[in-house]
C-alpha cells in the first residue's frame, strides 16, 4: 500500500487578506499567530493578551487551509473554548469552527471515549458521575471492600476521593500520596488501596466513569490501542493548549501522545503563574517543555495591557527572585498614573480592616465602583475581621473564595458548642454537636434532645450518669463528649471563647477534621485564627453577639446567611469582591488591596515544607500583584494577639522586604474620630 500525504504549506509571507493581523496584533502577538509549523512554547505574561493570540492563531490556521477537524484546542473551561471559537468565527466567517475539537481536556476525552469505549471494556452509553455521585459510590465501596470503619476512624468519602484523584492525576502510587499528604492515614494504606481497587472494578461493572476516568481512559486508549492512537495522532495536525502551566502530569502525557506524529503542538501559559501544585498541577510540564521538544521555538508576550508601569515594576522585581523560571520583563502599554504601590504597616488587624473599609468608601466617592475593587488574601481566614468591619459599615460584598467565613461547616460546628454553653436550650446547636459524636446520627440526636428539652438545666442533665437517653454503644465517643462538656463549663474556661475553642480542637474536633475533609489543615488554620480573634472579647456571650452581625440584614429581620447571600442590601452590581489569590487568577480590578502580607501568613507556613514551596508562593504573590490595574495597596498588621492575650510583633512578608523600598509609597496611618451617621441617615443617603 502506498501512502501519499497532501502537503499544504503555510505561507512564509503575509497574504493580502491577513493584513489585519498586523493591524490587530502587536509584534509579539503577530509572531505567535503566524508562527511556522512545529512545536512552540508561548510564555504569555500577565495581561499580555494570550486569549487574543490563541484566537488569531486558530483563525490563521483555518485561513491557511488546515481543516478545522484537524485542530484541537484544549482549554481549562468550556466557556473559554466557546468564546475563543466564537471570535474565530467572526474572523474567518462561515461555520467552519464547529468542527474544531475545542473544550476542556475532559470534554474532548468524552467525545473520543463515546466512540471507542467498547475497546477498553465500557459501553458507549456510560454514565459520568458528578462529584456527589462519586462520593456516594466511594462510600458504598468502603463497605464492599470489607473495611471495618468502627475499629478505628476511617477517612470519609471526600478524603478518599482526594487521595485517589490526586494519585490518578499525578501518576503517583496511592501509598506515596498518603505518606506526603495524609501521613496520619499511613496505617490504613492497605485498606485505602483495597477500596480503590473495588471502586475501579465496580465502575467498570456498572458502566460508569468519574471525572478522572475520562482522562485515565483516554490515556489508556492511546497507550494500549495502537490503531486508535494512530488515528488521532494523524488527525490532530495542530494542537493548542491554553493555561499549560496548570496542566497535571496526566494531561501533559496525553498531549505528548497525540503530538507524536506531527509535533505541531503550541502550548501557551505563564510559568510565573503556576500556582496549583496543591491540586496536582505540575510546574515541570511548562518548565521542561523545551527538553521534551528540543526543536520548540520559544515566544514571549511581555507587553502588559492591564497595569500601570509602577505596579509592573514591583511585580517584575518580585518574581525575579525565583530560580526556576523563564525570565521575562513585563512592559506597560499604559501611561503612568503617578501612583506607586502603597505599603501600609497597620497597628493591628482591626486597624487593617478599618483602613480598607474607609479607603473603599473614599474611592467609591471618587467615582470608582465597588465592582472595580477587590480585597485579596492568601487564606480564607484572613478575611475574618474585614468581613465584620464591612458589615458594620454597611459595605456590600461578595466572597469568591467560597462561602462566607462564618458559614463554613467547621466554623458552625465549633460555634455550636459555644452556643450550647451560653444557651443550653439552643435546639439546633445541640443537634449539631450531637451528630459530631461517632455513631450518633439524626435519629439518636433527636432522641437525646427530646429528653434534654424538658430539663430545667440541660447541661446538668446530660452529664448525669443515669441520663436515660445516653447512647450505650461501645466506642460511641459519648465519654469523650461528656469530658469535653465538663471542661467547657468550668469557671476557668466558661467565659473564655479562645480557651473553649482550643479545648474543642484538642478533645476530638481536630481529629474529626482530619478524617472528614480533604483540606483539613486549612480548616484547622481557620479555627485557630477564630480563637485568636475571640481573645479580644470579655465573654463568650459577647463574642457570639458580635458574630450575629453577619446573620442580620440591614433593614430586615434577622435571618440566616447562606454562602451566596449578600450581607447588606445594595444594587446588584455594586459589590466589593473578597477573594483568595488562587480564586483571583485570570481576573483584574482597578483597585486591589492585598492584606495580611506578613511573615507566617504570606507565604503560608504549610507551603514552605516542600523544597519548591517558596517559589510557588512567590508565583502566587506575583499573581496577586498583577491583578491590579490602577492602584495597589499592600497591608499587614504589626501586632497580633495570641491565645494568652499576649501581644506578638509581626514582620512584613519576605516578599515585601526582598524588593527595594523605593518601589513602594509607604503610608503612615493615623486615626481621627468622626460622628457616625445614624441608620436613618445612612438609609436616606
Amino acid at each position: 500500500m502506498t501512502r501519499y500525504v497532501i502537503k499544504r504549506p503555510l505561507s512564509a509571507g503575509e497574504p493580502d487578506d491577513l493584513a489585519r493581523y498586523r493591524t490587530d496584533l502587536n509584534k509579539e502577538q503577530y509572531r505567535v499567530a503566524l508562527a511556522p509549523p512545529g512545536a512552540a512554547l508561548v510564555v504569555a505574561g500577565a495581561g499580555s493578551g494570550k486569549t487574543r493570540v490563541i484566537t488569531y492563531r486558530v483563525a490563521y490556521l483555518i485561513e491557511q487551509g488546515v481543516a478545522p477537524a484537524r485542530i484541537m484546542l484544549a482549554t481549562f473551561t468550556n466557556r473559554a473554548a466557546r468564546e475563543m471559537l466564537r471570535r474565530v468565527e467572526m474572523l474567518t466567517g462561515g461555520g467552519r469552527t464547529q468542527r474544531v475539537w475545542g473544550g476542556t481536556f475532559h470534554r474532548i476525552a468524552n467525545l473520543i471515549l463515546r466512540r471507542h469505549a467498547e475497546s477498553i471494556g465500557y459501553m458507549a452509553n456510560y454514565t459520568i458521575l458528578d462529584s456527589e455521585d462519586a462520593k456516594d459510590f466511594v462510600s458504598a465501596c468502603v463497605d464492599l471492600a470489607g473495611v471495618d470503619t468502627r475499629a478505628r476512624r476511617f477517612p470519609k468519602a471526600e478524603v478518599l476521593q482526594d487521595i485517589i484523584s490526586f494519585a490518578n492525576n499525578t501518576d503517583r502510587p496511592i501509598e506515596d500520596v498518603i505518606a506526603h499528604r495524609y501521613p496520619h492515614f499511613e496505617p490504613l494504606t492497605d485498606s485505602v488501596k483495597r477500596v480503590d481497587s473495588v471502586y475501579m472494578e465496580r465502575k467498570r461493572e456498572t458502566n460508569v466513569m468519574d471525572y478522572d476516568d475520562l482522562l485515565l481512559n483516554w490515556k489508556r486508549l492511546l497507550m494500549e490501542k495502537s490503531a486508535i492512537a494512530n488515528l488521532y495522532a494523524e488527525q490532530f495536525e495542530h494542537i493548542l493548549v491554553d493555561e499549560y502551566q496548570d496542566t497535571n502530569k496526566l494531561q501533559a502525557e496525553i498531549i505528548d501522545l497525540l503530538a507524536v506524529r506531527h509535533r505541531n503542538v503550541m502550548v501557551v501559559g505563564d510559568d510565573a503563574q503556576s500556582i496549583f501544585a496543591w491540586r496536582g498541577a505540575e510546574f515541570t510540564n511548562i518548565y521542561e517543555f523545551p527538553k521534551r521538544y528540543p526543536e520548540a521555538q520559544m515566544y514571549r508576550l511581555e507587553t502588559n495591557y492591564r497595569s500601570t508601569p509602577e505596579i509592573l515594576a514591583l511585580a517584575n522585581v518580585s518574581i525575579a527572585s525565583n530560580r526556576k523560571q523563564f525570565p521575562k520583563t513585563l512592559r506597560a502599554a499604559r501611561e503612568s498614573r503617578g501612583a506607586m504601590p502603597a505599603l501600609l504597616p497597620c497597628r493591628d488587624v482591626d486597624q487593617q480592616a478599618a483602613f480598607i473599609a474607609a479607603r473603599v468608601l473614599e474611592l467609591r466617592d471618587e467615582g470608582i465602583a465597588l465592582e472595580e475593587m477587590a480585597v485579596l488574601y492568601r487564606s480564607h481566614y484572613h478575611s475574618l475581621e474585614l468581613q465584620l468591619e464591612l458589615t458594620r459599615r454597611g459595605i456590600p460584598y461578595r466572597i469568591r473564595s467560597g462561602v462566607r467565613f462564618f458559614e463554613q461547616a467547621h466554623i458552625k460546628d465549633v460555634i455550636a458548642y459555644l452556643r450550647v454553653i451560653t444557651n443550653p436550650r439552643d435546639e439546633l446547636a445541640w443537634k449539631r454537636i450531637l451528630r459530631l459524636i461517632p455513631q450518633i446520627g439524626p435519629a439518636t440526636a433527636n432522641r437525646i434532645w427530646e429528653q434534654l428539652s424538658y430539663a430545667p438545666d440541660p447541661l446538668a442533665l446530660v452529664r448525669r450518669e443515669d441520663f436515660q437517653a445516653a447512647p450505650r454503644t461501645k466506642g460511641s465517643g459519648w465519654t469523650e463528649f461528656l469530658s469535653l462538656v465538663e471542661a467547657l463549663v468550668t469557671d476557668e474556661n466558661r467565659s473564655s471563647p479562645a480557651r473553649q475553642i482550643e479545648l474543642i480542637l484538642a478533645r476530638g474536633y481536630e481529629a474529626y477534621l482530619a478524617h472528614t475533609y480533604e483540606n483539613a489543615e486549612a480548616r484547622l488554620e481557620d479555627l485557630r485564627q477564630l480563637a485568636r480573634y475571640s481573645v479580644g472579647f470579655a465573654s463568650t456571650e459577647e463574642f457570639l453577639s458580635e458574630l450575629s452581625l453577619l446573620a442580620t440584614e440591614r433593614y430586615g429581620a434577622p435571618q440566616a446567611v447562606t454562602g451566596e447571600d449578600v450581607v447588606m442590601g445594595s444594587e446588584e452590581d455594586e459589590l466589593l469582591t473578597l477573594t483568595s489569590v488562587h480564586q483571583a487568577k485570570g481576573l483584574e480590578w482597578r483597585v486591589v488591596f492585598l492584606i495580611w502580607a506578613a511573615d507566617g501568613k504570606f507565604p503560608s507556613p504549610r507551603s514552605l515544607r516542600d523544597a519548591e514551596g517558596e517559589e510557588e508562593e512567590r508565583r502566587l504573590w506575583y499573581v496577586a500583584l498583577t491583578r491590579a490595574a490602577d492602584q495597589l495597596y499592600i497591608t499587614y498588621p504589626l501586632m497580633v494577639t495570641d491565645y494568652n492575650r499576649q501581644t506578638v510583633l509581626q514582620k512584613p512578608s519576605r516578599f515585601v522586604t526582598e524588593v527595594p523600598p523605593e518601589l513602594y509609597d509607604i503610608w503612615t496611618l493615623e486615626e481621627e474620630n468622626v460622628i457616625a451617621p445614624t441608620e436613618e441617615e445612612k438609609y436616606l443617603n
